[in-house]
């Protein structure tokens, strides 16, 4: 009996100094890497279909706060089709009963601003497609677009004056990223997809100075086309994440790329992609918003997102094949937006807003209705907790 009882002690405290030596110091480490972060769902609210100043409001795929002037600003994907590109300016109003409960109460717009090109021009249709929008601390905005690829329209980022939408400068963008158009057959083609181009874009400064160097994040929508295996559609897409450094004189500069990696999309989804990034406050944390589209509607979950040591990818001509020195940028999920128990529709846009009086943070999504009298312009509000 003696015997019996020592091997079960043995047996415990083998288990115990393996767990401990191995398995748990990971499971900690992996656990203390990330924020304890929470989304608490606060509303919905959806814009009816409308026009404002002779424009047709929808199509909103990006979204930026500007805490100054407790405004938003939200960027229209449409290609100056139905009118100018452009951007909104938003009066997002909350409601805020007596037992401190918040809600969305109405949404406002106040201004359309059309955007101009380095001539003083509104952009022609279909030269443009602007999906990501980022408000900088000089008063600013920087706009991502996607370009047209199958019309030989390169994707560009630019910095746009905040009042008249005069473009200021735009960033030099990697030849990697750039289409080849070449119909030479001994040319590898390379760089974005059609319509899968810079979607998501952020800004993450640790200053409130105009004056100050700020960084610049964005990342396709998909893989680039050197980056995606044929046939392997299984696979979560190889997203290359870029890097800058905003300075007050002299041209942006490209200091790291990253690999981001999509979750692989379910089963009956005809599209997925990474939608947006959102900076956080502490400085290497942001939130990544992904989108998926299949035959039982829409979809979207929301990750935490930190650099720890992920690899330089810049140097790198292409993810296919063996890459398993490579060290990806680290996600956690923090949110699947189908629990909600709401219709989701075309989430595109994301961005932190004002702060609640508990002190937390106010986390707002905006849908792109592509402009389809089936789809709505949806806004949803969440407390963040935790940061």
């Amino acid at each position: 009996m003696r015997k019996i009882f020592s091997k079960i002690i043995v047996s415990i405290t083998l288990i115990f100094i393996l767990t401990a030596c191995g398995i748990a110091p990971r499971v900690m480490a992996e656990q203390r890497m990330f924020l304890d972060l929470s989304l608490e769902f606060l509303g919905e609210y959806q814009i009816p279909k409308q026009t404002f100043q002779n424009t047709t409001v929808g199509g909103l795929s990006g979204i930026t706060y500007d805490r100054k002037r407790n405004r938003f600003y939200a960027v229209s994907d449409d290609r100056s089709q139905l009118a100018p590109a452009r951007f909104y300016t938003l009066n997002l109003n909350l409601n805020r009963s007596e037992k401190n409960k918040v809600s969305l109460d109405r949404i406002e717009i106040e201004k359309v601003t059309f955007l101009k090109n380095e001539r003083g021009e509104t952009y022609s249709p279909g030269t443009v497609d602007c999906e990501g929008i980022a408000l900088s601390a000089r008063g600013t905005l920087f706009i991502s677009s996607e370009g047209a690829i199958d019309l030989g329209i390169p994707p560009f980022i630019g910095e746009f004056d905040l009042n008249n939408g005069q473009l200021l400068q735009t960033l030099r963008i990697p030849q990697r990223y750039l289409p080849e158009l070449s119909s030479d057959s001994d040319v590898k083609p390379r760089g974005i997809q059609n319509n899968l181009g810079f979607e998501a874009l952020m800004i993450a400064q640790n200053s409130i100075m105009k004056d100050d160097p700020f960084r610049l994040f964005t990342a396709t929508e998909s893989a680039l086309v050197q980056d995606s295996p044929p046939e392997t559609p299984q696979e979560s897409a190889k997203i290359r994440l870029m890097h800058y450094v905003i300075n007050p004189i002299g041209e942006p500069v490209l200091v790291a790329e990253n690999l981001y990696l999509l979750d692989a999309a379910p089963s009956d989804a005809l599209s997925s992609g990474l939608s947006e990034l959102t900076a956080l406050e502490k400085e290497g944390y942001s939130l990544s918003l992904e989108r998926t589209f299949g035959l039982s509607g829409f979809g979207a979950k929301i990750f935490q997102v930190v650099n720890a040591n992920a690899t330089d990818t810049s140097l790198i001509l292409s993810f296919q094949g063996d890459q398993q020195k490579i060290v990806p940028l680290k996600k956690k999920l923090l949110l699947d937006l189908s629990e909600l128990g709401i219709e989701l529709d075309n989430l595109e846009g994301m961005t932190l807003g004002t702060k609640l009086p508990d002190g937390s943070q106010t986390l707002w999504l905006v849908s792109d209705d592509n402009f389809k009298d089936g789809q709505v312009t949806q806004f949803l509000l969440f407390r963040l907790l935790g940061t």
